[in-house]
């Protein structure tokens, strides 16, 4: 089905004049991949509007397209728009774009307003309908209707746009196999030597080392990028002989399965009792067994189910597949089986074709002649790399059945796209109240699925209430719920009467890029209470209350659902807005070592572990490996990077979902990168208990970035970090605040319901969602951070007055040297002081980092916590504590908060002291400073620059003898200002 690019070219805006007349005879011309095509002139107009469909074919997409305008004779400006950020019909947005210059030194000014899309050859791209709205009067707004998208990534959007292969626009995975068969030098790091760091088998996991570097992230050395067991393809004899080399998969170790793919069977032979055949098959392999479902009455079933076995557990020489009849009572029926000899068993290497399944003749239980019926079964020696694994049933999770079989598979899951959805509730007309004696006390109520806000009460109790209030809540695409407006009449300080409602679907709301206002429109209400009986009454309603809106969903803005310190995306919600992806991010997760038991099983401890990442929309989960300390997960995924100051998350969580077992404990770890470089290291797995930071463990990981462009890298430093409507319009505090706990709530209950389902406690994890409340740590954590901070500067401050004490004589020389040559070359300042700067990083990079960072109980103030802060911390909101608990804990909050009261109110009064100089609050300190003031700048005006920083410089750095322990006169004056202290009550 061939595809066509639709330009819809709207209008322009604020043209330059070219007739000489002050207008303009304007026309858009749109060059695509060398097709031409233009709108017609509208004349005398520098503000025309065109509404003209321009269709053009996509027969090979080209990197960027160009809009033209032209006036008859002369160049009115052009637009050059990548096709990363063309969209499916039904997503499109109305967009403007600032006309630029063909040459230099032309003059163009103005914008043209443009909606693009891509739509089938079927479709008419004539036919544009707007959906009816439930409005009083109309306004000529255009609505539009979007359709969820599929995908994030915007490179695979174009992909899907052709099925020729495309130079220009490339997967994830074709950039990074070009970039790394590119780089030469890419190795992997080594551990030093006479370390053995080697992943052990922890046989007690319960025995934590005391030693101080337990908290560590410690260097290892997997076989990464490990040699297949075959020459390739599927002739090979035996998958214990040759080998190749393979970068599939190369940042985990290469992982050996035996698949078995059954898929049907035919002319099975129906039970001579019954005369049915209830069929399945099982699939045997030494001692491990697995069964497909059985199908009741069919002599011709399909199952079209794979089997993987490890092959660090097989322990035959030869694989049997069963087909056997189910019976109700008493022992299954047998029909016949296949043997397989496992030195024959092919190997199949990605990306080669998945191997072609076979009919086998079933023969008897003894092997010596063949039985009626004919299985179609496909059998091979494959890795993790396989299609066939994510869904495979595994044999070392064979005690699991029903749906637990679902929640033990490898999945990826896709946050929902978020828009802000902003309300302005402008004003509402002919609002009746319940009791006509009273005015009405009029607010506005409008709910959004779980959110809830209100405006303020109008202050004039009048029949025509007027507000002007935004209101901003977060929706989720595909749009489920609708917009809830109810209209209210506060008649007691407890009761409030409905006085009208209004129910609208998000969908009819204009989608904005940037800050241009929208229309606002009058919505009709419904009298609350007519009942749903009389819905057809309600059309010969002469009169009704209307409510005044102006609604729109925020495509500008970035929806944060996670902590600010943890951001992993930062771009907008519109996908125009995106731009590309500066490098690629690949994670291999090896395993995990000493891990906890979480449950109990037959008596003993066990853990059934997976674990979870995310970064920017994209959430993966690995398989679960059942009952062991040690798991092995050996699964690689790849994320787009659009910003490289961002953090990936990730964390080991206990599979609680099996069978009745306990949730177990769970932490998150986070990631910066160097590009070019594969990190291996093994990370400590830390949880926050109540009674203190504990070790559960340690995860092996394997990490790349690798850099698509150096130029686009640079590029984004010089730029915000949020999208630009952050800063042009922003949000409040507590704005932000509430809108990421509605966004983490929605991209929660999204998740969970996926199958499998990512759990609410994970996602609410990962996201951190009780980053926000009250610790007595975290406030210890973040003071002693401020002091590191100005321990710098307090050291700076002791090695001055060291200087100026002589202590070290020939320092203090050193430093009067220097003072004297910058004061007589001043112009040495600034180039002095960048060198400085450039020589300390120069020294400090022998000791830069030479992994990344983790988690840091010590910087995290958890070694040392007292169990009470802990208990706090772990407290519920509102409380649950006893009330002597809560005393106790208010009064010790009242004295920490009395302390910054305190040091607040110190700052507060040298900050007035100051402001008081000029103020004459003291007269006489007033007096005394101006006239210094004049006395200094008749001085300064007749001495030069450099005499005064001589003079003042060497009386800084004066000998000790020469000084007098008793404070200076400066000091004394400003301490004897007036402050408001005074005056506090």
């Amino acid at each position: 089905m061939n595809k066509k690019l639709v330009v819809e070219v709207v209008d322009a805006y604020d043209l330059t004049p070219k007739d000489g007349e002050g207008s303009a005879n304007a026309l858009v011309q749109v060059d695509f991949g060398n097709q031409l095509s233009k709108t017609t002139t509208v004349p005398k107009n520098l503000n025309p509007i065109w509404n003209q469909k321009l269709v053009f074919n996509l027969d090979k997409i080209q990197s960027y397209y160009y809009h033209q305008i032209i006036e008859r004779r002369n160049f009115l400006g052009r637009v050059r728009i990548p096709c990363s950020n063309i969209v499916k019909k039904g997503e499109e947005v109305y967009q403007r774009f600032a006309l630029e210059n063909k040459w230099f030194f032309s003059f163009v000014k103005g914008e043209i307003g443009l909606k693009i899309y891509i739509i089938s050859s079927e479709s008419d791209p004539n036919s544009h309908p707007s959906p009816k709205l439930p409005v009083s009067e109309s306004t000529g707004l255009l609505i539009y209707k979007p359709a969820a998208p599929k995908k994030t990534e915007p490179s695979s959007d174009i992909k899907e746009l052709n099925e020729e292969p495309i130079e220009v626009v490339k997967t994830s995975q074709q950039v990074f196999r070009q970039r790394v068969l590119l780089q030469p030098g890419l190795k992997v790091a080594k551990k030093p030597e006479g370390v053995n760091l080697e992943m052990q088998h922890q046989t007690s996991p319960q025995v934590r080392p005391s030693h101080e570097d337990d908290y560590e992230v410690k260097d290892t050395s997997p076989q990464l990028g490990e040699r297949w067991a075959n020459s390739g393809g599927y002739g090979g004899r035996g998958w214990l002989s040759s080998e190749r080399y393979t970068n599939t998969y190369d940042l985990v170790e290469q992982m050996f399965y035996l698949y078995v793919r059954v898929v049907k069977a035919k002319d099975l032979p129906p039970n001579s009792i019954t005369a049915s055949c209830d069929p399945y098959v099982e699939v045997k392999l030494g001692n491990y067994k697995g069964r497909t479902k059985h199908l009741e009455r069919k002599t011709n079933p399909e199952w079209n189910q794979v089997f993987a076995f490890s092959k660090d557990r097989i322990q035959s020489s030869v694989l049997e597949v069963f087909v056997k009849d189910k019976e109700m009572l008493g022992r299954d029926d047998y029909l016949g089986r296949v043997v397989f000899d496992l030195n024959e068993v092919p190997t199949r290497v990605p990306p080669d074709s998945p191997l072609a399944p076979q009919w086998y003749r079933l023969e008897d239980r003894r092997g010596t002649g063949k039985v009626r019926g004919e299985v179609m079964v496909a059998v091979w020696m494959g890795t993790q790399a396989d299609e066939a694994f994510p869904d495979a049933w595994h044999a070392d999770a064979a005690f699991v059945h029903g749906e637990g079989v679902f929640n033990v598979r490898s999945k990826v899951y896709v946050s929902p796209k978020l828009w802000y959805l902003r309300v302005n509730v402008i004003e509402a007309q002919d609002i009746i109240p319940n009791d006509r004696s009273r005015l009405p006390e009029v607010f506005v109520k409008v709910q959004v699925g779980n959110q809830v806000l209100r405006t303020r009460i109008c202050p004039n109790r009048t029949a025509n209430p007027m507000w002007n209030e935004d209101l901003v809540f977060v929706v989720a695409e595909p749009f489920e719920e609708q917009l809830l407006l109810t209209v209210e009449d506060q008649v007691h300080p407890s009761k409030d009467d409905v006085l009208g409602r209004l129910a609208l679907p998000l969908n009819i709301f204009e989608k904005r890029l940037d800050h241009r206002p929208v229309h606002s429109r009058w919505f009709n209400l419904e009298k609350f209470g007519f009942g749903s009986l009389e819905a057809d009454g309600r059309l010969e309603l002469k009169f009704s209350s209307r409510v005044h809106l102006r609604a729109c969903l925020e495509g500008g803005y970035h929806v944060l659902d996670e902590s600010t310190i943890y951001l992993s995306d930062q771009r907008p919600t519109a996908k125009q807005l995106w731009k590309p992806p500066v490098g690629i991010l690949e994670v291999g997760i090896l395993g995990a070592q000493g891990l906890l038991p979480m449950k109990m099983k037959d008596g003993r401890g066990s853990t059934d572990a997976y674990c979870v990442a995310k970064y920017g929309q994209k959430w993966i989960r690995t398989r679960t490996v059942l009952d062991t300390f040690s798991p092995k997960w050996n699964e690689q995924y790849t994320w787009e990077v659009y910003d490289p100051c961002t953090v990936i998350t990730m964390g080991v969580f206990n599979n609680c979902h099996l069978g009745n077992e306990k949730p177990g404990g769970t932490n998150a770890a986070t990631r910066d990168l160097q590009s070019h470089r594969v990190y291996t290291h093994s990370y400590p797995l830390l949880v926050l208990h109540p009674s203190g930071v504990k070790k559960m463990g340690e995860l092996q990981l394997a990490v790349r970035f690798t850099s698509l462009s150096l130029a686009n890298m640079v590029y984004l430093y010089s730029h915000p970090l949020l999208p630009k409507m952050h800063y042009l319009h922003p949000f409040t505090v507590n704005q932000v605040e509430n809108l990421r706990y509605q966004a983490m709530n929605i991209v929660a209950v999204r998740l969970a319901r996926a199958e499998p389902p990512l759990r609410k406690e994970v996602v609410e994890y990962m996201l951190d969602v009780d980053s926000h409340m009250w610790s007595m740590r975290r406030s210890k954590a973040n003071f002693f951070r401020i002091m590191s901070l100005l321990s710098g500067l307090i050291s700076v401050n002791r090695w001055f007055g060291d200087v100026k004490n002589w202590k070290n004589p020939v320092t203090s020389v050193l430093v009067h040297i220097l003072f004297l040559i910058l004061v007589w070359y001043p112009e040495l300042i600034l180039p002095t002081l960048f060198l400085y700067m450039f020589l300390i990083g120069l020294w400090n990079y022998r000791v830069r980092p030479r992994h990344p960072p983790h988690m840091d109980p010590k910087l995290s103030w958890a070694e040392a916590v007292h169990p009470d802060e802990l208990d706090e911390e772990f407290d519920t909101f509102p409380t649950s504590r006893p009330h002597d608990i809560v005393r106790m804990r208010y009064d010790r909050l009242r004295s920490v908060a009395g302390r910054i009261q305190t040091v607040a109110g110190d700052i507060a009064t040298q900050g007035e002291r100051l402001q008081s100089v000029l103020s004459w609050r003291d007269p006489r300190a007033t007096s005394l400073f101006i006239v210094f003031s004049l006395c200094a700048a008749v001085v300064l005006y007749v001495t030069p620059f450099r005499v005064v920083a001589l003079v003042s410089g060497l009386y800084m750095l004066r000998h000790p003898r020469f000084r007098s322990k008793l404070p200076s006169v400066p000091s004394n004056f400003f301490k004897r200002l007036p402050a408001r202290t005074d005056s506090l009550l």
